[in-house]
């Protein structure tokens, strides 16, 4: 029976392509947002207040064939006293012949209050979206006459446009972006159609002391895409100690996750983030795996640091 629903979703793929348009996939989505918010915000660009480099991996739906595959590294720092952040990111996403590649470059004014930063940010680059349809085996018996539509392959270079507002202190973050101001429409010959929808991410969290010992790190993200349901990303981490953090969180109408970040060194960071899906693809699939690293430039051995949690 799964292997003929399976096999029924493949089809339904196929005909996805051969139907004349293509929608390219959006915005890359990663559990570990949290961590690195300039995937979601350019505003956050030097939020950190040191040079960090942070690189994050993700294989989703392990087991099921053409399912996504995310990488993204990005760093960022704080130039003239700290009042402008600068960011840079290079990511490649990868799901069945599809894939996008690209570059981002963010710019960040940072406005100093006596307990908080607001920041404004701007975000621009290009998204490379290639699909390889040759790759696609349309039947099995060597005679039939291929598609013509899977004998040519997709190569289209998207511009990109983004900006962001980001309010922050030790303690808490609020935030708002719009990455995609671009709501580009490009056609390559008659086959594929690609079109970079509108995005809208609202973001916070909060830092609760609990003691000295154990502090409690609540945050959300909400997306919304047009054309598509809102969706809710909730999470909470319980930090112990300053040196490890453990979490859950919901998405709505995808997966629960649990995750781990560990604060191995002042200044490198590892997490890892396990998502287990709520939807009938699960019997499909063993989840979904990410892991973050984060190292951080900046950091005097011999003074104390205040941990960043975000």
């Amino acid at each position: 029976m799964h292997s003929l629903l399976l096999k029924s979703r493949y089809c339904f793929f196929l005909l996805l392509l051969a139907s004349g348009s293509l929608f390219a996939q959006q915005e890359a989505m990663y559990s570990q947002y949290m961590f690195n918010m300039m995937a979601v915000n350019p505003a956050y660009a030097g939020s950190r207040e040191v040079l960090s480099i942070t690189g994050l991996a993700r294989a989703q739906w392990v087991g099921l064939e053409g399912a996504p595959v995310s990488n993204t590294l990005s760093l960022d720092m704080p130039i003239k006293d700290k009042r402008v952040g600068l960011g840079a990111q290079v990511f490649n996403d990868k799901i069945g012949i599809m894939s996008n590649s690209g570059f981002y470059g963010s710019y960040a004014y940072r406005i100093r209050f006596q307990k908080s930063t607001l920041s404004f940010g701007l975000q621009g680059g290009f998204v490379h979206f290639t699909a390889n349809y040759a790759q696609v085996r349309l039947s099995s018996t060597p005679s039939v006459v291929p598609d013509k539509a899977f004998q040519e392959n997709a190569s289209i270079m998207i511009p990109s446009a983004g900006a962001g507002l980001f309010l922050n202190n030790d303690n808490y973050y609020v935030g708002a972006s719009l990455p995609n101001l671009l709501n580009t429409q490009i056609s390559s010959g008659s086959q594929v159609q690609v079109n970079k929808y509108d995005h809208l991410f609202l973001m916070g969290g909060y830092v609760f002391n609990l003691n000295s010992d154990f502090k409690l790190k609540p945050s959300a993200l909400l997306k919304v895409v047009s054309g598509a349901p809102i969706q809710l990303d909730a999470n909470v981490n319980l930090w112990m100690y300053d040196v490890i953090a453990l979490g859950i969180s919901y998405r709505t109408g995808d997966a629960a996750v649990a995750m781990v970040e560990l604060q191995a060194a002042p200044n490198f960071k590892v997490g890892y983030a396990y998502d287990q899906s709520i939807t009938a693809l699960r019997y499909f699939h063993s989840g979904s795996h990410e892991i973050m690293l984060r190292y951080e430039f900046g950091y005097k051995k011999d003074k104390i640091i205040t941990p960043r949690y975000f």
